[in-house]
């Protein structure tokens, strides 16, 4: 009985620690703020892979991320699939990577270059940008949405030529 009195108030607290039931792309789903990203994993042919069996870490831009872009990059990227299939890739690290596990330094993306974790009292940043929400678990990895579209060094999303 105990019990479950402290499963209900670990989940009226907001942090719920029941096994998660969906994947990385039907959590994402669920969250309902990476509809941008969703559409693109589609489109780069990575579904699959964020279905199986993981299990993978997400650094999930938000639809607001992908606002931030430059007008025409996120239409540009979206007509080459190759380079988005890469630039979201850069997105993924292989295994758990929880926020309380991360440390400062760099990980290995499935896109094969390396992202930089900075972990401070002022939050967990990759590659710069903020972590917002951290620690979203799925049957397949976790997801921590951040608020900008990361690149691999010397990458660039240019606006389209009007």
């Amino acid at each position: 009985m105990n019990e479950s009195k402290n499963a209900s108030a670990s989940q009226q607290g907001g942090t719920s620690h029941t096994a998660p039931s969906k994947n990385i792309v039907d959590t994402a789903i669920a969250a309902g703020n990476f509809t941008t990203l969703l559409a693109a994993i589609k489109t780069a042919g990575l579904t699959d892979k964020l279905t199986g069996k993981g299990p993978f870490t997400v650094f999930a831009p938000t639809d607001e991320a992908f606002r931030k872009l430059p007008p025409g990059a996120l239409d540009a990227l979206l007509k080459d699939s190759s380079k988005l299939n890469a630039v979201l890739s850069y997105h993924v690290v292989a295994g758990y990577v929880w926020a309380r596990d991360m440390k400062s330094g760099e990980m290995t993306t499935l896109q094969g270059s390396p992202l930089t974790a900075s972990v401070s009292t002022s939050g967990v940043h990759v590659n710069g940008t903020h972590v917002k929400q951290s620690d979203v678990a799925a049957t397949n990895g976790v997801l921590h949405a951040i608020d900008a579209v990361i690149m691999p060094k010397n990458w660039q999303l240019l606006a389209a030529a009007a």
